[in-house]
């Protein structure tokens, strides 16, 4: 490749990134005010936050369910690509998936309102659904695997089935201020370690 056709297309990849990064911190935003003020927290309040004007919001998602579907998918999103990141900065695979599972109740117990919405049109949300579970399926699986290859958990613990139970686990926290899911889930994978004879 020679220098010559490096300047041509490079105008149109970093208009891209900025357009990409502004979604970002819009759906930042949005998460944000969702946890504080439910779904329902006038657009204008995001706007504000994300530092941009209406018009802008409104130009990525045209009504509010496309604004809660992408919020959604962005969680997702940010939760499936802590699993990597994780593994590579804790000190034990097993200590990684502590950590993941706790963002991943964040996650549940902040989603104040998605699922409500979502519900009210079906098929959108089992879209979601399938998009939540071909994002962090193998994220959870990948992170088991590597503690059970560590030695420090069983091997026979399936991802599907512990994102179940801790899903159950959070089922309610929100509205019960005397319970800490969180704690729960931290009790749910310290149970996994295998026993040190």
């Amino acid at each position: 490749m020679n220098d010559g056709d490096k300047g041509a297309g490079q105008a149109a990849p970093s208009r891209r990134k900025d357009a990409r990064r502004n979604q970002k911190a819009l759906l930042d935003a949005a998460a944000a005010v969702f946890v504080t003020s439910g779904v329902d927290a006038p657009v204008r309040d995001i706007a504000a936050k994300a530092g941009v004007g209406l018009g802008t919001i409104y130009r990525h998602f045209p009504t509010r369910a496309d604004l809660v579907i992408g919020v959604y998918r962005h969680q997702v999103d940010a939760c499936a690509d802590a699993g990597p990141a994780l593994l590579a900065t804790s000190p034990s695979p097993h200590s990684a998936l502590g950590r993941w599972i706790s963002l991943f109740v964040d996650f549940l117990v902040t989603k104040h309102g998605l699922a409500a919405v979502l519900q009210a049109d079906n098929t959108g949300f089992e879209a979601l659904h399938a998009y939540f579970l071909d994002r962090l399926l193998p994220v959870c699986t990948e992170l088991l695997e590597a503690a059970a290859v560590a030695g420090e958990i069983r091997p026979d613990v399936d991802a599907y089935q512990l994102m179940r139970g801790v899903g159950n686990l959070c089922i309610g926290a929100e509205n019960d201020p005397r319970y800490d899911a969180r704690h729960m889930a931290e009790l749910l994978v310290a149970g996994l370690r295998r026993p040190h004879h």
